[in-house]
């Protein structure tokens, strides 16, 4: 969505700063993020290292559905000039922006200073999978043998919504068994608005088929280590001398 809402998000964002700058653009080779039209990080790719006001502009308005947060933490808008609702996300993998309401919806995108302090609410769900595989400079590269791989579902959830609702305009239409049905029926009765009501309906979704995530144990040089991926891995993984996961 384009539309600018009456006041920019980043200026409520700015309540949780404890008086820093607030929100700037980092160094391009130190911030990114890459953007998926489909969940699953499927279909095509969007990736930025600078604040995007507008992503009209870059053909990926409303198109996201899934995101991988390589460094730093970046705050998505659901209007452009990081207006409307927001939501902040940490380095890591986000598989669907389903939970937090964005998928499809995100128009402006920037990254957050890092200095800057946000309280809880600010940020999306903690990301299924952390950590930036990326390769250092020219480190020495090294196959590790992968000893298990345990598939993680996710757990049932539910999703809300509001709906609007006309009101009965006589008794015998307030009788009709169609108007108790859907004011009983997945939902809770809300207030009125004008000649409707806005109802709160809820439904349960059960738990993916596929894996949200893969936890991973290997071995390198006699100790142990595990890391999460979001697919299966292979009889190896690429670590560096340390052991780290490289991508």
């Amino acid at each position: 969505m384009r539309r600018p809402h009456a006041r920019p998000l980043w200026q409520a964002l700015a309540l949780g700063l404890a008086g820093l700058a607030g929100l700037a653009a980092a160094p391009p080779s130190l911030a990114q993020v890459t953007f998926y039209e489909h969940e699953g990080f499927r279909g095509r790719s969007y990736t930025t290292t600078i604040p995007v006001a507008d992503l009209q502009r870059r053909g990926f308005n409303d198109r996201a559905s899934s995101a991988v947060v390589t460094t730093d933490r970046w705050m998505i808008c659901e209007d452009s000039r990081f207006e409307g609702r927001c939501t902040v996300l940490r380095p890591g993998q986000y598989p669907s922006l389903v939970a937090m309401g964005l998928n499809d919806r995100v128009s402006s995108v920037r990254d957050v200073d890092r200095r800057a302090r946000l309280n809880d609410q600010h940020y999306a769900p903690t990301p299924a999978v952390v950590g930036d595989f990326r390769r250092r400079g020219d480190e020495r590269l090294f196959e590790a043998p992968v000893r298990t791989a345990r598939a993680v579902f996710g757990a049932p959830a539910q999703r809300c919504w509001m709906e609007r609702e006309r009101v009965p305009q006589n008794r015998s239409e307030a009788r009709a068994p169609d108007a108790i049905h859907a004011a009983v029926i997945g939902g809770i009765l809300g207030h009125q608005v004008g000649a409707g009501r806005e109802l709160q309906r809820c439904v349960s979704t059960p738990a993916s088929a596929a894996p949200a995530y893969w936890n991973v144990t290997y071995t390198f040089r006699g100790q142990e280590h595990q890391v999460q991926l979001m697919g299966p891995p292979g009889p190896t993984i690429t670590v560096n001398q340390l052991g780290a996961p490289r991508a």
